[in-house]
């Protein structure tokens, strides 16, 4: 139960926001083409959003994604290293599908607080008219507070998120089903027939409408995102019992209403409710909003994280808003371009209706990724005949391909700034990857072999002087020498008495055993591999691994933490005309390079214990 209500908070706050503006945009789609709606109208769009509730988000994502789990984790970046693992070669493909899907739901990720907070805050002129003047200045002003407020953590807030947001869809039920009365005819549209009569009859304005309805489906990717954090069944229950059933009541409201009341077009939701109720109505929305948006911005720090260990971006500052709860952190770079995103798409658009435009084509863009993925997953790790696989998947992919093309009929009006935002980040993701490659390889051919150089080093230097204490030589390779290592003894001439070469190496799977992390292999008095596993949803703590590591009477790692020192290699690098990737790419990686968080921080090395040498590497 508790589960379930945190599922209602946290997983459905994107989607359970969406009756604020997506029947009446919607039905807006008719009045803007200039054609006055009629009954059956109400009734083919109402059709439409209950019905693609129940095919995308119940039998979607509900009965098929969640079943499909990396070790318990969904989201786009672990599904991407679960359909990578089926195969053995030529997985770069599937990588780029994984930057996609992560670039995609980066542009989400900005357009939910913006469009949420400023439809719940535009009730305000439902209220009176005069305060419309407001609703700009107080959108800002909330978005700004929430961004700021990140940096204390967010752990204590979330605890009231659940039962705010099991409050909220009480709300939308009851609402709805207050007004189904107006009108008992608009259960008709429960009927699919409806849904495929407004299709067929209503040519191109259909097409266009479809782009509005999915907007009540926005934030289905949210249930297979935080798969890991609730379990399949406590979202599923929350779904079944509580949401499904709350929106549809809602959205069949709104319909009763506008068929009894035309004039209630241009704002259903707020007028659904008496003139002495729409204040608290106006507040209790904005906190859903916020809540929602809350969720959007803690999912984006969690597939930034994700992707940082997969190697799709480089390493950002992380910090810990919780002693108790790794998953509760915060990544100031990324909070402060959300920030700055969300804000400038609200001075930009100044209104909900404008926003709808540029909303959907990042999510339909990120669904149908999902599904591209499903079938491979069907096909080599379920083991279905390539027909089965291609006949069970091709359903998903054509409805959702058929919102895609919906909705980049909105490119021109707006559609075209999650476009540019998955575009940018695909193009920072992609060069950040090739960078990474061409580097590591050329690296490899300078590399001496671990093996050789322990049997050669002391013929190579015969005055090295040896000294006291463990050194920590970190390497991103176990099988090769770091070049801190080389560096040391060719300037220093000291090697110390225990000398461990440290790699850390990130697992496709979300988190690893504690009991199965290390892994220590001792070559001879002088030298030891030491091999730490992380998951892809794990911070990396070196120090508290090397700490359990000593204090483990089973393992022969024992040293004293004061005469103890930690190698880092640094590369300075410098971009080279005719090798590697074209020039305008060399700046970008260069300039990600310089802005990527120090490796101390990052895998919370010992402070005070890290020795940095540095060299020049081309790019």
């Amino acid at each position: 139960m508790a589960l379930t209500m945190g599922a209602i908070g946290v997983v459905y706050g994107d989607i359970g926001t969406s009756p604020l503006y997506a029947f009446r945009e919607a039905m807006m789609t008719i009045a803007r083409d200039g054609q006055a709606y009629g009954r059956e109208d109400v009734y083919g769009i109402l059709s439409l959003i209950l019905w693609a509730l129940t095919v995308i988000v119940t039998i979607k994502y509900i009965m098929i994604l969640m079943k499909i789990d990396n070790h318990g984790e969904g989201g786009p970046l672990a599904l991407m290293a679960l359909v990578r693992g089926c195969f053995y070669r030529n997985t770069m493909a599937f990588m780029f599908v994984g930057i996609a899907s992560a670039a995609f739901f980066y542009g989400d990720s900005i357009i939910t607080p913006a469009i949420s907070v400023l439809s719940a805050v535009e009730g305000l002129k439902v209220v009176t008219p005069g305060l419309a003047p407001y609703i700009l200045p107080v959108t800002l002003g909330i978005i700004l507070a929430l961004y700021i407020m990140q940096a204390r953590g967010t752990g204590s807030i979330s605890t009231l998120f659940g039962p705010v947001m099991v409050v909220w869809f009480v709300v939308l039920g009851l609402m709805g089903l207050k007004h189904i009365g107006d009108d008992p005819g608009v259960l008709n549209a429960l009927n699919p027939y409806y849904a495929f009569s407004f299709i067929f009859t209503h040519g191109k304005i259909a097409f266009v409408t479809l782009g509005a309805v999915f907007l009540a489906v926005t934030g289905a990717e949210a249930l297979y995102a935080d798969l890991g954090h609730f379990g399949r069944q406590p979202i599923q229950l929350a779904w079944i019992w509580v949401v499904f059933p709350a929106l549809a009541l809602n959205y069949l409201g709104q319909g009763a209403l506008v068929l009894n009341d035309p004039s209630a077009l241009d704002n259903p939701f707020f007028k659904m409710v008496p003139v002495s109720q729409l204040m608290p109505l106006v507040v209790f929305a904005t906190a859903a909003t916020v809540i929602a948006s809350q969720a959007v911005i803690t999912g984006t720090y969690s597939l930034t994280r994700q992707a940082i260990n997969l190697g799709l971006l480089p390493r950002l500052i992380v910090r810990h808003t919780s002693d108790s709860n790794s998953g509760q952190i915060y990544l100031p770079q990324v909070n402060y371009m959300m920030m700055i995103g969300v804000l400038i798409l609200v001075l930009v658009f100044r209104s909900s209706d404008a926003l709808a435009a540029a909303y959907g084509i990042s999510v339909t863009g990120t669904m149908m990724l999902t599904a591209s993925m499903i079938f491979f997953v069907v096909w080599r790790l379920w083991e279905w005949p390539l027909l089965g696989a291609a006949l069970f998947t091709l359903p998903l992919l054509a409805i959702d391909g058929t919102f895609l093309a919906s909705n980049l009929l909105k490119v021109a009006d707006g559609g075209w700034m999650p476009l540019l935002v998955a575009f940018c980040l695909m193009t920072l993701m992609i060069t950040w990857v090739k960078g990474t490659i061409i580097l590591n390889g050329r690296s490899r051919k300078r590399d001496v072999k671990l093996e050789k150089f322990i049997a050669t080093f002391k013929e190579r230097y015969p005055d090295i002087a040896r000294v006291r204490g463990t050194a920590f030589f970190m390497v991103s390779d176990p099988l090769l020498t770091p070049t801190s290592l080389i560096q040391n003894l060719r300037h220093n001439h000291v090697l110390h008495d225990k000398n461990v070469i440290l790699s850390l190496k990130i697992e496709p799977i979300p988190y690893v055993d504690p009991h199965h992390r290390s892994l220590i292999t001792k070559i001879n008095d002088d030298f030891s591999v030491l091999v730490m596993r992380f998951g892809f949803k794990e911070a990396p703590d070196v120090q508290e691994e090397l700490i359990r590591l000593n204090q483990n009477p089973t393992v022969d790692l024992n040293f004293d933490w004061e005469q103890t020192s930690l190698f880092l290699n640094r590369r300075s690098l410098r971009a080279h005309p005719r090798y590697g990737l074209p020039a305008w790419q060399d700046w970008i990686y260069i300039w990600l390079n310089k802005n990527s968080s120090d490796p101390s921080d990052y895998y919370r090395l010992p402070i005070g214990r890290v020795i940095e040498i540095g060299r020049h590497v081309i790019i």
